[in-house]
């Protein structure tokens, strides 16, 4: 069933730019069916409970709440993201149930690992060769795309759940360890020809933390670790200047980077002092959105750009703080486990911009210990030639 499960998650990733519903649909009912079968085969065999457990399940409530009440701006977005909060909890439920196995959880992360490597060199090859088509075959509009993911904060974010695994490999697998720090460069180059400034900065991070925190608990000799960082900082300068870093130098150089979101930022706290406790809805904020807007930028306003202040216009205070529990629950076993780190690093992201808007990337970032991602709503653009990014 794990394998099953992988595919639902590669089959997500590789029809992210497509802007029809039925991808959405075919994940979401393939995780609800193993999830039927998990919750069956949990009667003779339960799985241990965990926590996330708690905050997703009151996700799905709260949308319940919000409909059941009429605190909701539309009741579609509403029904749609509590689906998909629903979806989630049934992502992480199967965590429980097939990572038990140590062997099964091996193979998940070695799965992901391989598949994000191989979208992060189709990725870049695409990008300097075939800009403005998916595979080489579907053309876009958009002009940030990497590889099927449209937007370049969606793919960094996506990079950095799995760099850290890659780097956990190079440091513990010394017979292949050059394979994965070329593994761990041909990623990191991606994000900077994605030139995501956030991604670029946490992937950085993620680099110089993951050995020291090895290190640190003295699961990685100290030779070891000057060893792999000196040749990582070898092969990241030479990956780096073949793809280019001057568009991400000159974006960390604009005289406001945060020009935009800012607007976007002020509009959510207005929608948040408006409805503190049960929000505008699920899934709401782009109907609410022009209600609290203090400009007019003339383009389609998607996303708040930062996922926890959505969270807390569209879910209220106590929907905010929920998810932000999550989060720190997330720490300690990002940390035991190392490999976790991206979780860490994606809930940060999240302060910035939005890599938890679809239900593949969300799903991507389940909290540790299950090898996978965490997060909530939207389907699909509704104007992809107005779309604000």
């Amino acid at each position: 069933m794990h394998i099953l499960l992988a595919a639902l998650f590669f089959f997500a990733i590789l029809t992210l730019w497509v802007t029809a519903l039925w991808p959405v649909t075919v994940f979401e009912v393939g995780v609800f069916t193993l999830a039927a079968v998990a919750v069956l085969r949990a009667r003779s065999d339960p799985p241990p409970f965990s926590w996330p457990l708690v905050p997703l399940s009151f996700a799905v409530l709260w949308g319940l709440l919000q409909l059941l009440t009429g605190h909701t701006v539309y009741a579609f977005d509403t029904e749609t993201a509590t689906v998909k909060w629903t979806a989630l909890l049934a992502v992480f439920f199967l965590g429980l149930s097939l990572f038990r196995s140590a062997s099964v959880a091996r193979w998940f992360r070695s799965a992901m690992l391989w598949f994000g490597f191989l979208v992060s060199v189709m990725a870049t090859l695409q990008t300097f060769t075939s800009r403005h088509s998916i595979f080489w075959i579907f053309s876009t509009e958009y002009t940030d795309n990497m590889g099927p993911i449209l937007y370049h904060n969606h793919y960094a974010a996506f990079i950095e759940v799995v760099l850290p695994i890659a780097l956990y490999e190079a440091l513990k697998r010394e017979g292949t360890s050059l394979l994965y720090s070329g593994m761990v460069s041909a990623m990191y180059a991606s994000v900077i020809v994605s030139a995501s400034r956030a991604g670029s900065i946490l992937t950085t991070a993620e680099i110089i933390v993951v050995p020291l925190l090895l290190w640190r608990r003295r699961r990685a000799d100290g030779a070891v670790v000057r060893s792999l960082l000196l040749r990582m900082a070898v092969l990241i300068a030479v990956f780096t200047a073949i793809v280019g870093p001057e568009t991400v130098w000159n974006r960390f150089w604009e005289s406001d980077p945060y020009a935009g979101r800012r607007e976007l930022a002020i509009a959510s706290m207005h929608m948040v002092a408006a409805n503190p406790w049960l929000g505008t809805g699920l899934g709401t904020w782009p109907t609410a959105y022009p209600r609290y807007a203090i400009t007019d930028s003339g383009r389609f306003a998607n996303q708040a750009h930062s996922d926890w202040l959505q969270w807390a216009a569209e879910g209220g205070i106590p929907f905010a703080l929920m998810l932000a529990a999550l989060f720190f629950w997330s720490v300690r076993p990002a940390l035991r486990s190392v490999w976790g780190l991206g979780v860490l690093s994606v809930f940060l992201h999240a302060t910035v911009d939005y890599p938890f808007s679809r239900p593949a990337l969300g799903s991507w970032r389940h909290p540790p210990p299950c090898p996978s991602g965490f997060r909530p709503n939207e389907t699909f653009e509704r104007n992809p030639r107005r779309v604000l990014t």
